[in-house]
């Protein structure tokens, strides 16, 4: 195995992020699509596997795969199938396909998923992503706990005036059940959506409640124990640590290596690349890292 990918700033690349399409079945309001602009074809099979397998000779714990909406991707077992058994493989995804694929994917090897739920209303639902699809999500997350792909962690954006007050909700979804976590996040303005909740009052309100407070390794952010409910705060924006801790690199849907999602001025092309080719563009890419406020 190769040595540990270390950027200049001594934080160590454990987790590779990689975006399999820019298609997408929704169209939320508050998108960040992976930080790409204007992406050209979406890498192949084989393009993505050359990658995979390029990363897997280095100290990765774990690749998550994101989209767009990967679950679009015919593909998807047979990509999931090539991560090495050495590494955790997770996927984010939005749950509207999940209920007919969740098993073969546990079968393929996915360890575990993300599924995007900002509202347990319908109305809002569509407001949020165009679509009226909820009802597709609730069965993709069931099917999901029932293949055992564990713990399905709810990404829920947090957006003012839109689905703040919906907090109790999904605490109470949640709660109880040791295979569902509730993960709070901090809006970032992409798609001109401005609704910033105050997630720092929250963040605070919920750390008062809280029985157990455990600091994760991923960005230094905090998981609370709340009666029952297991939830996380995500604060990209105003948490010093973020930055600090980031662990991760992310490769773009049309084969860039993107060291930081908000930035653009340093990405690393790779598509075509492999062998010795491909680890000299990584070990560029890691090099190029640099914290955002830098």
């Amino acid at each position: 195995m190769n040595q540990a990918l270390i950027d200049p700033f001594g934080r160590q690349i454990t987790n590779v992020r990689i975006s399999l399409t820019p298609a997408c079945n929704l169209n939320c309001i508050y998108c960040h699509a992976e930080g790409e602009e204007h992406p050209k074809n979406q890498l192949s099979t084989d393009e993505i596997k050359t990658i995979i397998h390029a990363f897997s000779r280095y100290p990765i714990r774990s690749m998550k795969f994101t989209g767009g909406e990967p679950t679009l991707r015919d593909d998807l077992t047979e990509i999931i199938r090539s991560v090495p058994s050495h590494i955790e493989s997770s996927m984010t995804t939005n749950g509207t396909l999940l209920e007919d694929i969740a098993h073969d994917l546990k079968d393929a090897g996915l360890s575990r998923v993300n599924i995007s739920l900002d509202t347990l209303r319908q109305d809002r639902y569509k407001q949020i992503t165009g679509k009226d699809l909820l009802g597709d999500v609730l069965a993709g997350i069931d099917a999901a706990l029932d293949a055992g792909l564990t713990p399905v962690k709810l990404n829920m954006v947090l957006l003012k005036g839109i689905n703040d007050d919906e907090i109790p909700d999904f605490f109470q979804f949640v709660r109880g059940n040791r295979d569902l976590v509730l993960q709070i996040i901090e809006l970032m303005e992409f798609n001109d959506c401005t609704s910033h909740a105050d997630v720092d009052n929250l963040e605070k309100k919920i750390a008062s409640q809280s029985t157990e407070i455990l600091t994760r390794r991923m960005h230094h952010r905090k998981k609370y124990c709340v009666d029952g409910a297991e939830v996380e705060v995500v604060r990209p924006l105003h948490n010093t640590e973020f930055c600090a801790h980031c662990n991760r690199i992310r490769v773009t849907s049309d084969g860039k290596l993107k060291p930081c999602l908000l930035r653009r001025d340093n990405e690393v092309d790779v598509r075509g690349k492999s062998g010795e080719e491909l680890d000299a563009l990584i070990h560029k890419a890691v090099q190029q890292r640099r914290p955002f406020n830098q």
